[in-house]
């Protein structure tokens, strides 16, 4: 386990206090059929925990006939994580899977020493045409298992733990939170969890994880005095206990973990703690 320093606060100096450690704001990155936000990795922050890789896909408006195309690409030495908030896409991968994920459920794939995969509109949903939203994100596998062989899970959306009490809403899709655990087992100590407010709600978030972030969805959330607006990935200061407050109807993803025994490169689609291996990939 790591060491932060967590002095006392000084009178007079807001910073002392701030619960905010680092504010991130996406880049907008053009895939072609579609605009998405990445917030990690920024040139501020590499990973929070695991988490290297963070995109807010859309919302987006797909006509008939039109929808995304994601082509058959390779990853090593990562799992990627699929949510949606609206709409669907079609996973194939290089294991055999085909599968289409929908809202609230998740799609996990660990590639290891190396898979491939494609994300496209069915052809049902090219037919009507769909909204697309949603979040990917990549973890980075910690060193004994970055040359695993790869596998593929589904979580269906009635299988992720949800919890209902006092204005909170939050369903958790990796490790554990406000009493609940998820059944998806990450490769090292990982927190994912998305939580909508109702209006005024409150909701902690305690450090049960040494690094820990949000990123804001929708509404305006409050933490200690600050507001914060949606598309903003606030990591939080090590070890602090804050409370979020909702400004009206919120909602954000908690997320988190250990962080990784070292730092990792990353290059398109690959990942890993040893730079020749980025090299061989390529």
């Amino acid at each position: 386990m790591s060491w932060s320093p967590c002095p006392d606060p000084i009178p007079g100096e807001r910073e002392t206090v701030n619960a905010i450690d680092t504010l991130i704001v996406p880049r907008a990155v053009d895939l072609g059929e579609m605009m998405v936000k990445r917030a990690l990795p920024s040139v501020t922050r590499q990973m929070v925990g695991p988490f290297i890789f963070f995109d807010q896909m859309g919302p987006a408006e797909f006509l008939t006939d039109q929808g995304i195309d994601v082509r058959p690409h390779p990853h090593i030495n990562l799992s990627t994580l699929t949510y949606l908030f609206e709409g669907q896409i079609l996973h194939r991968d290089s294991l055999g899977t085909e599968l289409s994920i929908e809202p609230g459920a998740v799609n996990w794939m660990t590639a290891g020493k190396g898979i491939v995969h494609s994300e496209r509109t069915g052809e049902e949903k090219k037919s009507t045409g769909q909204r697309l939203f949603g979040l990917q994100t990549w973890m980075a596998l910690p060193l004994d298992k970055e040359e695993s062989a790869p596998t593929f899970d589904h979580f269906g959306k009635a299988s992720l733990p949800v919890i209902d009490a006092e204005g909170i809403h939050a369903r958790l899709i990796a490790g554990g939170a406000l009493g609940a655990r998820s059944p998806l087992e990450a490769s090292s100590e990982t927190l994912y969890a998305d939580i909508q407010l109702a209006a005024g709600a409150r909701v902690p978030i305690d450090p049960t994880v040494e690094e820990r972030a949000l990123y804001t969805i929708s509404g305006q959330i409050e933490i200690a005095g600050d507001t914060f607006e949606p598309g903003q990935l606030l990591v939080l200061r090590p070890g602090d206990a804050i409370t979020v407050k909702a400004n009206g109807a919120a909602q954000f993803m908690l997320f988190g973990g250990a962080p990784m025994e070292g730092p990792r490169y990353i290059w398109w689609n690959f990942v890993s703690s040893r730079l020749e291996r980025i090299e061989q990939a390529k």
